[in-house]
């Protein structure tokens, strides 16, 4: 198929703004709690009441302090109650919000704010207002900056006293659906990050036909969603907005080593995430019952759960004695896993790279179903999903309702829609280079099915070519590698090259573990184990896994483990955990030599 839409289910608003859905929210449901805010060690309930008034107290404070209709205002956090209540801020004083990576460089503030124009900008530590700061005297447009933490609400409180009702219920109104809503800078795996525009409409459109498909599990008063994703990334917005539009109630956790506790405590029925997320519990729920000798039940678990997964999908559905099998396990395995993501989480959503078909499997069969879509800054986040009620494990999904998924004839992915971003700020060459007629040119390469079902097989530009002319779209592989309790990250390599290769690191979380089954010293590095015979059988396996995905030509040969990380601060990966390859082939071209000529 080369073609497949869904017509829309919401009708986007043309005189309004994303500010109307929290006055109506007000008004229909004034005492349902629509935030849970962390309040020391308690979670505290925000009603629909409660929080208008905070995101209205903090817009005259902006307005007071000579933010104008259209101004562009910097917002850089970890995802926190803050993010959500001073994004609304900012749209109802008639601002666009322009958000900043926590881990942003000073050099990348200095880009996005100048870029954007920003006239103020509204940082969460000391650490952040030092970056802007630094980078002051460049940013003539800017002219204040408030720091959460040093309570930037309450100075926007006091600043706004005088300022009327009247003047922030004028300012709230004045955008409509095609104003800007905000400009999110690309992470970008190559050059300086592009400010993708997204209107009021993009979200509208993005999110009400979200919630739409997605409706029992959107429900208001009892559905909720805890977000850990970065507030700063497309994907976190989707969240936001999605939970304010549906209402459902909305909790923050800025630091993922907490999440655990922190889905005990908020206990969440839907969950969002990035495969890696995914993979770790998986990984670590085995690796602790492998530790209490208990591995061969979990394995023998996650069997059936795969199988009963799979058994879904076939016209007579699981037998009796899978059935069994299943109920046994779900009181001995299945139930403590789903108490660990706390307890009431039915599904969850999971975008940024393939999960695998088999990990989708595993955890639909354990009773929490995990929903993939596919999407870009570009197109507002999800541009395809899987419906709750008709899933296709190992693809992306369907097209949201009210947009249109088109392969070209070189297989490029081609997106129309009301979703889609308008364009990149101050860079019309760009928009054109990736807009025609309509059409977003994603650079990803994919097919559809017969039912409309979206698959990904690539990037157009990350195609390796082989010295011998073979087409090597590498995410397939290094997915399946990736999903190896000791792989932290694979990239492939090969182009012009006799064969595959891969450079792959070690997850540093894991390799402990790993030593001490395998009787090596305590603290051992991966610089110290990276010839070890153990570890490359270790790493031979997963490489077997991957290979076991692909035809003999695009598997990988040979590999070399690398004694570093990538990482954000390495410089490797983009702060939304994609690899920058030209960076990594070039720091690692030694490594990468040795693979062919080693």
């Amino acid at each position: 198929m080369r073609e497949f839409s869904l017509p829309a289910l919401y009708e986007v608003p043309s005189d309004g703004n994303l500010t109307d859905l929290i006055r109506r929210n007000a008004a229909q449901h004034p005492d349902v709690a629509v935030v849970g805010r962390k309040v020391g060690d308690r979670w505290e309930d925000v009603t629909a009441t409660e929080f208008l008034a905070e995101v209205r107290a903090a817009a005259k404070g902006l307005i007071a302090a000579g933010v104008e209709p259209g101004d562009r205002v910097g917002l850089m956090s970890r995802t926190r109650y803050e993010w959500t209540l001073l994004d609304f801020a900012i749209w109802s004083a008639g601002g666009v919000t322009v958000p900043v990576y926590e881990t942003s460089s000073a050099e990348q503030v200095q880009w996005i704010l100048s870029d954007s124009g920003a006239v103020a900008a509204l940082v969460e530590t000391a650490a952040h207002e030092a970056a802007v700061e630094a980078v002051r005297d460049t940013l003539p447009a800017l002219e204040n900056v408030w720091r959460i933490d040093g309570d930037a609400l309450g100075t926007l409180r006091k600043l706004g006293a005088d300022v009327p009702d009247e003047k922030v219920e004028e300012r709230s109104s004045i955008a409509t659906a095609d104003s800007p809503a905000t400009i999110v800078y690309t992470s970008g795996t190559t050059g300086r990050p592009k400010g993708c525009v997204l209107s009021h409409r993009s979200f509208f459109a993005e999110c009400g036909n979200a919630v739409a498909r997605l409706k029992p599990i959107f429900s208001t008063g009892e559905s909720s969603v805890l977000l850990f994703l970065p507030e700063a990334h497309v994907f976190g917005r989707l969240v936001e907005i999605a939970a304010v539009l549906a209402p459902i109630k909305l909790g923050h956790v800025p630091d993922v080593k907490f999440l655990t506790e922190e889905l005990a405590a908020f206990r969440p029925t839907l969950v969002l995430g990035v495969p890696r997320v995914f993979e770790k519990v998986f990984n670590a729920a085995r690796a602790k019952a492998q530790a209490e000798g208990k591995g061969k039940i979990f394995d023998k678990a996650a069997d059936t759960a795969i199988a009963y997964s799979k058994a879904l999908d076939t016209p007579g559905g699981p037998s009796f004695g899978l059935r069994f099998k299943h109920k046994v396990f779900d009181r001995l395995v299945y139930g403590k896993l789903r108490a660990a993501l706390g307890g009431r989480a039915t599904h969850a959503i999971s975008g940024g790279a393939p999960l695998g078909a088999r990990l989708g499997h595993f955890y639909r069969g354990i009773g929490f179903t995990v929903l993939e879509g596919y999407g870009l800054t570009e197109s507002c986040a999800a541009t395809t999903f899987n419906p709750w009620d008709r899933q296709k494990i190992g693809s992306v999904g369907q097209p949201m309702p009210g947009t249109v998924v088109r392969i070209a004839d070189d297989g490029e992915v081609l997106l129309h829609g009301e979703h889609l971003f308008t364009e990149y700020w101050n860079n019309p060459a760009a928009t054109a280079d990736v807009l025609s007629d309509g059409w977003f040119h994603t650079g990803d390469v994919g097919t559809l099915d017969e039912d409309g079902y979206l698959t990904i097989t690539g990037r157009k530009k990350e195609i390796i070519i082989t010295a011998g002319g073979k087409n090597v779209a590498p995410a397939v592989i290094e997915d399946r590698i990736r999903a190896h309790a000791l792989v932290a990250e694979c990239m492939v390599v090969g182009d012009g090259r006799p064969f595959v290769g891969a450079l792959i690191t070690v997850d540093e979380e894991f390799l402990p573990r790993w030593a001490a089954e395998h009787g090596k010293p305590d603290g051992v590095t991966v610089a110290e184990l990276r010839e070890d015979p153990e570890l490359l059988a270790e790493i031979q396996r997963a490489v077997d896994d991957g290979n076991a995905a692909v035809s003999k030509a695009e598997s990988v040969r040979k590999f070399r483990i690398l004694a570093t990380q990538f990482t954000e601060d390495s410089g490797h990966v983009t702060p939304s955990l994609k690899l920058k390859r030209n960076v990594v082939a070039k720091d690692f071209a030694s490594e990468i030599e040795a693979i062919y000529h080693g």
